[in-house]
């Protein structure tokens, strides 16, 4: 799906997501929509795009996020990453709840 604006290298990157994507079993649809998101936010970080979020700006990298954030499988996300969601979210008594409870009042808080 090339995008105007995008350069060879931008184009790459969205294939080698889309395919990562489904191979993972992510229908067409979604992995086209991550893969163009993903791209165009790696594109307005490095100054690519004349228009910018505040958070594509100030967020982690798009593949330092998906690292941490990829724990969707049997265990899903660690204590860690709940306790850190929980944090940003303002959850009072964070710090005495366990993985389960953690993931209960983060969930809630959505």
């Amino acid at each position: 799906m090339p995008r105007s604006g995008w350069s060879d290298k931008r184009e790459r990157q969205y294939d080698h997501i889309k395919d990562g994507l489904l191979e993972r079993g992510e229908d067409e649809d979604t992995a086209e929509e991550i893969a163009a998101r993903t791209v165009n936010k790696e594109r307005a970080r490095a100054g690519e795009s004349d228009e910018a979020s505040k958070q594509s700006l100030e967020d982690i990298s798009s593949g330092r996020r998906g690292g941490l954030r990829s724990h969707k499988g049997a265990g899903g996300r660690t204590r860690d990453q709940l306790y850190a969601e929980a944090k940003a979210k303002n959850i009072e008594g964070r710090s005495k709840m366990n993985k389960a409870q953690l993931e209960k009042a983060v969930d809630e808080k959505d």
